[in-house]
């Protein structure tokens, strides 16, 4: 396995409701590239996580909270989606100006199934081009996106998926874009 993300900080943005494998799969993408991954929330302890939005699938630990977090301190930021996770977020203004900082600063962002919700709510998505799961499209649409149908869309900063089913996709994407970037610090 290639390291091409040796001394890249990886930030995933993640809480309760998230969807388990969108946020276990590309963080063992990411660990097995090297890079260093922490999982930011709103609240201290652990999110709980989902399996298909509904069964609960165990909890994940937070490693800082979004309030105590600066995007400075990341190479790229990383946003696993849910349907509940997202909307979580997208209530806490810490957490959407964290992910309006990293887009606006040119860093990699990544968001897959429901989180390019946070994308729009950071207003980062006008005249971008964007993918997500099918529900949350037209939200896209009305924040002044481009959507697309297809497995992994690549926009200069942002990289979206539609689903878990495109995850082998996305994450092989986000290695290789994450490893693009310049390396903070």
């Amino acid at each position: 396995m290639t390291h091409s993300l040796e001394n890249r900080k990886i930030a995933i943005l993640a809480a309760d409701g998230v969807e388990r494998v969108e946020l276990d799969q590309p963080r063992g993408a990411l660990l097995g590239a090297g890079a260093t991954a922490e999982v930011i929330s709103i609240h201290p302890g652990e999110i709980q996580t989902r399996q298909f939005d509904t069964d609960p699938a165990g909890t994940v630990p937070v490693d800082r909270l979004v309030s105590d977090a600066s995007p400075d301190d990341y190479d790229a930021l990383l946003l696993p989606g849910g349907t509940t996770n997202p909307d979580h977020l997208r209530m806490n203004r810490y957490a959407v100006s964290f992910v309006r900082s990293f887009a606006e600063a040119g860093k990699p962002v990544a968001a897959i199934c429901h989180g390019p919700w946070l994308l729009v709510e950071a207003d980062v998505v006008r005249g971008r081009r964007l993918t997500s799961y099918p529900s949350i499209r037209t939200d896209l649409r009305n924040a002044g996106a481009e959507v697309v149908d297809e497995e992994v869309v690549v926009d200069d900063n942002l990289i979206t998926s539609r689903s878990p089913a495109d995850l082998p996709a996305f994450c092989r994407t986000i290695v290789e874009r994450f490893a693009l970037s310049r390396v903070t610090g």
